[in-house]
This record gives C-alpha cells, structure tokens and sequence, in this order.
C-alpha cells in the first residue's frame, strides 16, 4: 500500500489575526452628538469648580478624546504626559506630532531614579517578579505623577469602566486622599466603540501602534499587540493575572464615591 503523501496546505502555519481598530455602526454615531455634549459639560464643570486642574494623559485614544475636547473649547485644564524612559519609538514620535497638530503645551514628567533602579537590578527587571514589577512602575510613573500634580486642585484620567475588572466600578469622580485632591474620570461610561467613533468622526490623530494590533499601549517591555478576541488589556503586563494588571496610578489610597450625575 502507498503511503498517503499529506496535503503541505492543511500544515501551513498562519499568522494569528491581530486586534483591530472596531468597526463603529451608524447607531454608535447617532449616540456621538448627545455623548459628546455632556462629555462637554463635565469638563466645563471641572474647570468651575476648580482653577487648577491637570488632566494627565497617556496619549492613549481616550485621552486624545479628552485632549481634543479641551483644545477645541479652550479649557482652562493643564495636560501633561509621564516620560517613563521605556515608552515605544512610535510613542514619543506621535507626542511631538500631536503638540505640532494642537499648537498647546504638553509637560513631561520623569525621574533619574529609573536609572538607578536599571543599575541595581537590570532593565528587565519587571519579569523578574510582581515586586519589582510595581517598583519600576512606582519610579516610572508614580513619582513623576507626584510632582505633576503638585500644587493642583484636581486631576483627570482617561480611564474607562469597561477597560478592566480593576475598573468596572469606576466613577465620575473620587477622593485622591494621598494627595488631598478630586481626580476625575470624566470619560468612564464610554464604551471602546463611542471612543473610536469620536476620533473617526473628528479626524483625532492616534498612535499608530493602534494599527499594529495594540489596543492598550504603555511601555514598551511591558506591552505587547493581542490577537482578536482578547480581552483588550492583556497586552499590558502579559505574563501577570489579571487582578495584579495596574501600575499603581490609580489604586492607591483612593476612596471612590460615586457622583450624582
């Protein structure tokens, strides 16, 4: 008997499809103008109730709603981003694009203190263990994030409820009790569609590793794309649980009370 020669076609190895931009519906683009309006309100109200707001942006496609919405009233709300050492070429190319487009000020923060924690235990340190993980995230980011906000009266996020389970209770506002300060999410009933269907709708420039299967960017050894159908944040600190998923900006100390709106 001959033996069956396989068919090499049924063995070809194909690439895993990516994460991809969403598609937006026309009903998501009819929810647009009404979504947008009390978007609006919430920001203007911050800025009354506050003379010195900051919101601090990860340049991610929220906060680019966010930004976007702030230059087109002239809002009275300070932008800032966090210089970690480790972010993405495409990062910090889109950052100087994105201050050319607004024409508005953007402050960094970081801190040498990263250079010190590479010396003493290696740049790849974060794999090492959960420990050291949240200690490079708490020089990286928390620190700088310190001394961008000193002095002010509140800050904003861009943080969304549907983003992760460490974030399905987010409200509108909190008490940042550490630093005696409102923190706002003004974005988080958003769902990643109406997002999208803003920055398709208002032409917002965005990170192009968005286009490369990215949904969740952050540093660059701590990021990674996510095939289809995976849950959008798994790309950030991949190898951790899910419950461990956050660098620490925005679970500490905070008491979250749910505002009436």
């Amino acid at each position: 008997m001959r033996t069956k020669i396989p068919n090499t076609e049924e063995f070809t190895w194909q690439r895993p499809k990516l994460w991809e931009i969403p598609r937006i519906d026309s009903i998501i683009y009819e929810m647009l103008p009404s979504a947008e309006a009390a978007f609006r309100d919430r920001l203007q109200e911050i800025t009354q109730a506050h003379s010195d707001a900051r919101f601090a942006s990860s340049l991610a496609v929220e906060d680019m709603v966010i930004t976007d919405m702030i230059a087109k009233y002239n809002l009275s709300i300070s932008i800032f981003t966090l210089d970690t050492g480790r972010l993405n070429a495409e990062t910090l190319t889109f950052l100087a694009d994105m201050r050319q487009r607004y024409d508005i000020a953007v402050y960094q923060y970081s801190t040498t203190a990263a250079m010190l924690f590479d010396k003493d235990n290696g740049s790849d340190a974060m794999y090492q263990s959960l420990d050291l993980r949240k200690c490079c995230c708490a020089i990286r980011k928390i620190k700088p994030l310190d001394q961008a906000l000193a002095g002010a009266q509140a800050w904003l996020t861009g943080q969304r409820r549907e983003q992760a389970v460490t974030r399905s209770e987010l409200p509108f506002v909190e008490d940042d009790l550490q630093r005696g300060i409102k923190k706002y999410n003004p974005i988080a009933d958003w769902s990643e569609t109406l997002v999208w269907a803003y920055i398709k709708k208002k032409k917002v420039p965005y990170n192009p590793l968005y286009r490369k299967g990215y949904p969740s960017i952050g540093c660059e050894p701590c990021t990674k794309s996510i095939r289809a159908g995976e849950d959008i944040r798994s790309g950030r600190w991949w190898w951790e649980q899910k419950e461990n998923k956050e660098c620490g900006l925005h679970n500490i100390t905070n008491d979250r009370k749910n505002d009436e709106k």
